[in-house]
C-alpha cells in the first residue's frame, strides 16, 4: 500500500475515533429554600353589632341583630404551637357619660376550637384555640345582658380580636 494512501486512511479513522465519544449523564446539584414564617389571617363576616330594645322581663339577653357573627382564622404557625383568637373590649359599654360594664355582653360559639366567653374590657378573652396550622372557622352569636336597671341610652364600645399565630 502507498505511503501516501495509508495516511489518509489513519487520518480518517484518527477523525471518525475523535468525534465518537461516549454520550454520558451529566448531573448538578442545586439548593432550594423556601422561607415560611407564622402567619394569621381573620376575616368576620360583619364589622359591627347591634342589639335591638326589648323589653327585660320578655327578653332577658338580646341576642345581635343579623345572627351570629362567622369567623374565619387562617393560621400558619409550627406543629404543636397553639393559634388563638382572642377578644377584648376597649372600654365599657357607654352613652356619653353613662357607662354599663362591658361584661354585659358574652356569646356562644360554634365550630372546633370555638368556646362560649364573656366580653371583658381589662383582659383579652379567648374565643378559640387550634393546635395546628390551617383554616378555622365557627361562629359567635353575641347577646346582651338586659336589665331594668341600665339607663336609657345609645351604647357603644370598641371589639378588639386579636390572632396569633407564634
Amino acid at each position: 500500500m502507498p505511503a501516501g494512501r495509508f495516511r489518509i486512511i489513519t487520518l480518517c479513522v484518527w477523525a471518525l475515533a475523535a468525534g465518537v465519544t461516549a454520550a454520558g449523564a451529566q448531573t448538578a446539584t442545586a439548593t432550594l429554600a423556601a422561607d415560611v414564617q407564622p402567619l394569621g389571617k381573620l376575616t368576620l363576616s360583619a364589622t359591627s353589632l347591634t342589639f335591638p330594645d326589648a323589653d327585660p322581663d320578655l327578653v332577658p339577653q338580646v341576642p345581635a341583630a343579623g345572627g351570629p357573627l362567622t369567623i374565619t382564622a387562617k393560621g400558619r404557625a409550627h406543629w404543636g404551637t397553639v393559634i388563638t383568637l382572642t377578644v377584648q373590649a376597649d372600654d365599657d359599654l357607654r352613652s356619653g357619660v353613662t357607662v354599663i360594664p362591658a361584661s354585659t355582653l358574652s356569646w356562644t360559639a360554634s365550630g372546633t376550637g370555638f368556646v362560649d366567653g364573656t366580653l371583658n374590657r381589662t383582659t383579652a378573652a379567648v374565643v378559640a384555640s387550634w393546635s395546628s396550622p390551617g383554616v378555622h372557622g365557627g361562629t359567635q352569636q353575641w347577646s346582651f345582658a338586659n336589665s331594668w336597671l341600665q339607663p336609657a341610652g345609645t351604647y357603644t364600645l370598641t371589639l378588639l380580636y386579636t390572632l396569633t399565630a407564634p
